[in-house]
């Protein structure tokens, strides 16, 4: 194989640290809480694995995805190389979507997954575990065979779907068996449930899962299982959940998954309505004077609440919490007058920093961070990638430095290293080594070119 500049670096540094964490870890003799305290912060392999080529029903329940659908929604294979760039930037934990009824199907009658898709996955895997990273796997929206069922009560669906399940998750179970803590298992993804009744089938498609999982015995007989509340929504789940968590037959293995896009006028929303303004602006010092894109609400003491309401009904009765999607979209202002780019950069940090602060003073909290591998803004729509796996560089540069306040890089080997410009044009690195898109605005100490500049 062959290193050069700061790729050599980087890669060397993580083969460094995959044999410390390795050899330290191992076996099932930890609770599930003491693992999810080691698994922060955690990163999304997203638009991946769960990702398809067609949107039609006719992809599900057979084999039409095939391996292509793994770039069907973003442009970069997954490679070890993409796994050591992960690991070096701090995560410690990564999730991986997936699908399996979704085009990945070579029996419909026995619900069969393909044994090459079953492979490929198990590959990506691999590159995790390798790294010393801690894995969740799941059974993604999977082309909705399970979510668009979620409010059918009827004793026929709910054992027509429990077959499934069953079925899909020994599949699963048995391929994996003989991995140890690392990896975990989560069910689904974000069950709709809005209510008691439909949470009921949420519940009863939990209980499904473990049963499934625990019967292969083995290695999955202690392996951490995620449970998924009702839309994995903080409110409903402590409304609807709190208490009615799956019995199992491991004591302390179980986790429950809530995703946290809070406001939705900040993370995603993409232009103005009739009814609301988009916020720009985040948090406590970030508000622009005059804007009507100021955040009204959901800023950080609903956060603290939310999260306060999971550690009550969930972490301090044993059940820690996954957090399993969580970020904002960061925009390009350039075009709009009288807004202010540098106070929308340090909402996206502090938004970030924020929610990483208060899962890891709480404790029995891991937040995994969405991230798309797309780089297009589409104007002022934003996006939610941290990190361009193409060219292995950060491309969230603000979000990335929120999470490594609360979470720095395990290492300052890449303080003095030379990056060679290798296109002509300028390069630009955090002294961590995190290259940028140009020189940022904030002020610091940068690395252009191979030598420290400060920029004031």
């Amino acid at each position: 194989m062959k290193f050069n500049g700061m790729r050599a670096i980087i890669v060397l540094a993580s083969l460094l640290f995959v044999g410390v964490e390795t050899s330290a870890q191992g076996g099932f003799d930890r609770s599930a809480t003491e693992v999810i305290n080691d698994m922060s912060p955690g990163w999304n392999l997203g638009n991946t694995l769960e990702a398809t080529t067609s949107w039609t029903g006719a992809a599900l329940w057979n084999n039409k995805g095939g391996l292509a659908t793994e770039t069907g929604w973003q442009d970069t294979k997954t490679s070890q190389a993409v796994i050591d760039f992960v690991k070096s930037l701090g995560f410690k934990s990564i999730r991986i979507p997936c699908a399996w009824a979704f085009g990945h199907i070579t029996n419909a009658s026995t619900y069969e997954i393909d044994a090459r898709w079953m492979a490929r996955v198990k590959e990506v895997v691999d590159y995790c575990i390798n790294d010393g990273l801690y894995v969740v796997l799941n059974d993604h929206w999977d082309g909705g065979w399970l979510d668009d069922q979620m409010k059918d009560s009827s004793a026929a669906t709910l054992e027509k779907n429990k077959k499934i399940l069953t079925a899909l998750w020994t599949q699963i179970a048995n391929a994996f068996m003989d991995y140890d803590e690392h990896l975990l298992f989560a069910g689904m993804n974000e069950p709709p449930a809005d209510n008691q009744a439909s949470t009921n089938n949420v519940i009863y498609y939990n209980q499904v899962f473990v049963d499934a999982v625990r019967a292969t015995g083995g290695n999955n007989a202690k392996r951490i299982l995620v449970v998924q509340g009702p839309s994995t929504n903080i409110d409903h789940t402590c409304q609807f959940m709190a208490g009615k968590m799956p019995s199992d037959t491991a004591e302390g293995r179980l986790a429950i998954e809530v995703h946290y896009y809070n406001p939705w006028q900040f993370w995603g929303m993409e232009k103005d309505e009739s009814w609301g303004k988009v916020f720009y602006y985040w948090g406590n010092g970030n508000h622009l004077a005059g804007s009507s894109h100021n955040a009204t609400w959901g800023e950080e003491a609903d956060m603290k609440s939310q999260l306060q309401k999971m550690k009550t009904n969930f972490v301090d009765k044993g059940y820690p919490v996954v957090i399993g999607e969580f970020g904002a979209n960061w925009r390009d202002l350039s075009s709009l007058r009288n807004e202010s780019q540098e106070k929308h950069n340090a909402s996206i940090k502090l938004h970030y920093r924020e929610l990483h602060r208060l899962c890891k003073e709480m404790g029995g909290m891991v937040p995994m961070t969405w991230d798309t591998n797309y780089r297009s803004q589409e104007g002022t729509k934003g996006c939610m990638t941290i990190i361009d796996r193409k060219t292995l560089t950060v491309y969230g540069t603000y979000a990335m430095e929120g999470i490594n306040e609360i979470y720095p890089r395990p290492t300052d080997a890449y303080i003095n290293v030379v990056a060679p410009k290798t296109d002509g044009r300028e390069t630009v690195h955090t002294l961590q080594g995190v290259r940028l898109n140009g020189m940022p605005a904030t002020k610091g100490v940068y690395i252009v070119n191979g030598k420290k500049q400060m920029r004031y």
